[in-house]
């Protein structure tokens, strides 16, 4: 089974049912489950590389997030808690019990969430440029950068030229200049996205704070941080490495908010060194 619209249901957190048809699955390799989540726009090929590194010794699953990839994209349903669910509904289906839940920028949020909700069986989280539980900054976690300034201002480039405002943004999370291919790829893969998915998609980022769920992630952690990433920098994750029960903080030089692009050879050691347990290495 490689590719899958997951058809299944499961009992939300408020009791109401995660019904039918929900997202599109990527399951490839077989071994350790190893969940992986895209950021804000994107979709599994962003994670095409590690996927290639891991699938001989690790069962990969990429689950596309509502709004994206192969996934529906209906009028709402973009909080962090409703994607959990939704994500849980989509393993649930495909019978993966234990895992390790990777996350990127936005799905680094939502694996947070994922990870409160079921945490025994998430045994390790990793987050990569994303400290998963704010996108922006507030008085309580004062590190990143002022969302409700950003906010108003990324949902009117939406409306207004939303293919020159994504190439802009996505361009902005470099260290460098990407090259051009680069950039078309995941211009073109976050052009799936259509406006009515990608603005409550933000509105729930920029207004979601998760610091409360700190306390309900028992599992270790990994914070993987591009060494000039500007979107989320090291600071927040630093600090979070003193608020949670077991976290690391690795640095990939040479990156930015895409270190899995940017550095894919420090970022797949990392990330195979993390994925690894003491028995096995």
């Amino acid at each position: 089974m490689e590719y899958e619209r997951i058809r299944t249901h499961r009992r939300g957190r408020a009791g109401r049912t995660v019904s039918a048809d929900v997202l599109f699955t990527q399951d490839v390799g077989a071994g350790p489950a190893v969940v992986m989540l895209a950021g804000f726009g994107l979709d599994r090929r962003i994670w095409d590389g590690q996927v290639e590194a891991l699938a001989r010794t690790h069962r990969v699953v990429c689950v596309d997030l509502l709004g994206t990839g192969g996934s529906p994209k209906p009028l709402d349903g973009y909080s962090t808690t409703e994607q959990a669910d939704l994500v849980l509904a989509a393993l649930d289906h495909l019978g993966v019990g234990e895992f390790a839940l990777v996350g990127h920028s936005f799905g680094g949020m939502v694996a947070f969430a994922v990870a409160a909700i079921v945490p025994s069986r998430v045994r390790k989280l990793i987050l990569v440029g994303s400290n998963g539980v704010r996108a922006g900054r507030s008085a309580s976690f004062p590190f990143g950068a002022p969302g409700e300034k950003l906010l108003p201002l990324l949902v009117d480039t939406e409306r207004r030229d939303r293919a020159a405002g994504r190439r802009r943004t996505l361009a902005a999370g470099f260290a460098e200049e990407p090259d051009r291919a680069t950039l078309d790829h995941l211009v073109a893969i976050s052009m799936t996205m259509p406006s009515w998915s990608a603005i409550p998609t933000l509105e729930n980022m920029y207004r979601t704070d998760q610091l409360a769920m700190i306390p309900l992630l028992p599992m270790p952690v990994c914070f993987l941080v591009g060494e000039l990433d500007r979107v989320h920098p090291s600071t927040g994750a630093l600090w979070l490495q003193t608020q949670l029960r077991s976290a690391t903080v690795e640095i990939v030089p040479a990156a930015g908010h895409y270190l899995m692009l940017e550095n894919p050879d420090a970022f797949n050691a990392l990330l195979r060194r993390e994925l690894t347990t003491p028995s096995e290495r």
